[in-house]
This record gives C-alpha cells, structure tokens and sequence, in this order.
C-alpha cells in the first residue's frame, strides 16, 4: 500500500476571487502537501489562477481540476499546458473533463454528442504535441487537423510547436464519472479525478479501475470539515450535494445524480432533484443522506477523522485532494496523513 498524497483543491472562483489562495499554497507547500488544484465552471479559468500561484511556490505539482475541454481547442489547452509547464519547472499536471450538456451547450455553444470519442481524440491530438515528433494530424470527426469542414478556406497545414515542450510526458488526468468514461480513463490517461469516491464501496468502481497502469494516479476531491458536532460539520457537503445532484444538470440526464444513484442512493438523488427543481432548495439539502456525506468526506471531530482516514489509506485512491478553505484544516490534515 502506498503512502496517501495530500493535495489542496482550491476550486473555482466564486462571486469574488479569492484572497488567500496564495498563501493556502504556500502553507501546504511547507507542510509537505504534493499538490494545488485550480478548477472552472462558468465563470474564473482554471490555467490563470494556477500560473500566479506557481510564481509563487516552488514544488507543488499544479493541477488542473478541471479543464472543460469544451472551452478550447486540444492545441489551445496543450498550448497552455507546455507554457505553464515551462515557467514552473515542469510541475503541470493537465486534468481534463467534459462537463455537462448544460454547460457545454449552454455556455460554450458546442455540441455534447459522444463525450467519450470527443476525450479519446482531445487527448490524443494534446499528446501529439507535447510530443513534438511530428506535425500533429487528426482525422477524427470532432477536432479535425488541419480542418477541411464547412467554410473552410482548404489552405492549412499541419503544424509542430514552436515552442520545444519541456515535457513530453506531462502527466493527463481525467475527470470521469461513468462506468465507460472511467475504464478509458484507465486505458488513455495517467490519472483519474472522480467526482465522489467511497472508501465503503469499493465495488461501484471495482471492474473499471482493475486495469490501471502500476503507477495510474487516483486523486479524490474531499471536503474536510472539523467540528466535534458531526450533524453541523456535514452540512456544507450536504450544501453542495443538494446543489449538483438537483441543479447541476438537466431532469432527464444528470450524470452526478446518476453517480450518487450507482452507490446505492437512487431514491434519494431522485427525491433531491425533484426538490430542487420545485425550488425547495432547503428541502433538497435536508433530504441529502447523511451517511452519503459522510462517506465522500471527512468531518467530525479530529479523532473520527484520524480513525476514518484509515479506509482513505487501504483504498485505491492516492491523492487526497484537501477543500478546507483555512491553514488549520491544512495543518491538521498534514499532521494526520503525511
């Protein structure tokens, strides 16, 4: 069994950026923490936030947590990634997912159709540059290189770098949450990043993950919430499951209301979704089991979690990806783990 890894996942911005993101970093660094995370919804990118607090660490590895690869082109994202990966040192991680149909359609104005083809080809044509072997080409229905579709004026050319990576081996991780989606995970990427994953159940993702390469990376976002009233240190899991299984998706297709319905809840994630969608939010929040919060977090009192981080410890995961939000979570967490 590996040693557990301990990341910070500072997510994306809310109304306002953020003020301390810097020095979260900064104090997980010195606390021996492996990571940062910076991720995107429909608001603040997640490359900007993680370049400024790359200026200002020096061992970190930057993740993306993550990129929709809806909201640029492959080049555009490996352009990126090899630019950031240059002006820190070669500490990028490239995390990628496709998000949902309401965000893809609704913000980006780009088809949802076939996300697991769109991924497959996404990451090959990354790959392909960072490589560097060769002009990068893709005949693939979705990312066309050099691009001969509708309007096109027939003069382009595949194109290499310019830029020399200073990897070629950045390191890809996938959000993934369907069974499909998380055995090619598996098969394309270096790393997958779940959206929820219980210690308790290791079965609901047992048959996709057996064929991980030896050194595939498992990086598990987890709120982390001390306070010796278990019923108070649950409810901002319990917030933010009321908010993505009832309102982060369509009624007829929300892929974390189908994830949270494969580990065992399926009446209840139907019942949040009902709620919230009639715009009894407080209501959908209630009706969030508590026993679901419980097992894809870690919450209570200092001593439940040191005995909860056991089952983190034996699982396949091998990251913890930290949501705290203070440097006493951090402190704690590194005291625990590391």
């Amino acid at each position: 069994m590996a040693d557990l890894k301990l990341g910070l996942q500072l997510g994306y911005w809310q109304a306002q950026p953020p003020t301390n993101h810097v020095e979260l970093a900064q104090e997980a660094e010195r606390l021996g923490y492996d990571s940062v995370w910076t991720a995107e919804a429909w608001g603040s990118d997640c490359f900007t936030p993680l370049a400024w607090i790359g200026a200002h660490t020096s061992k970190l590895r930057l993740g993306t947590a993550v990129c929709q690869i809806s909201a640029r082109t492959p080049t555009a994202t490996a352009m990126a990634t090899l630019t950031l990966d240059h002006l820190t040192g070669g500490r990028m991680i490239l995390g990628l997912g496709v998000s949902g149909p309401q965000v893809v359609e609704g913000w980006y104005g780009q088809p949802f159709a076939k996300p697991l083809a769109r991924t497959r080809e996404y990451v090959d044509i990354v790959r392909q540059v960072l490589a560097r072997e060769k002009p990068v080409r893709s005949d693939g229905p979705h990312y066309p290189l050099p691009y001969h579709g509708e309007n096109a004026w027939n003069l382009g050319k595949p194109l290499r770098s310019i830029t020399h990576p200073l990897r070629a081996d950045v390191p890809i991780f996938l959000g993934a949450e369907g069974p499909k989606n998380v055995a090619m995970t598996c098969e394309i990427a270096d790393g997958w990043l779940p959206l929820y994953f219980s210690p308790f159940r290791p079965e609901v993702y047992e048959d996709q993950i057996a064929h991980r390469k030896e050194d595939f990376e498992i990086a598990q976002f987890t709120v982390v919430n001390i306070n010796d009233d278990l019923e108070q240190a649950l409810m901002p899991v319990k917030y933010m499951l009321g908010f993505y299984i009832g309102g982060m998706g369509a009624k007829k297709r929300n892929f974390h209301k189908e994830l949270m319905a494969r580990m065992g809840f399926e009446a209840e994630a139907n019942k949040i979704q009902d709620l919230f969608m009639e715009d009894k939010r407080a209501e959908a929040v209630a009706h969030v089991p508590d026993q679901f919060a419980d097992e894809i977090s870690l919450c209570g009192s200092v001593d439940r979690i040191r005995e909860r981080l056991q089952a983190w410890k034996e699982s396949p995961v091998t990251s913890l990806l930290v949501a705290g939000g203070d440097v006493d979570t951090l402190r704690t967490m590194a005291e625990l783990a590391l």
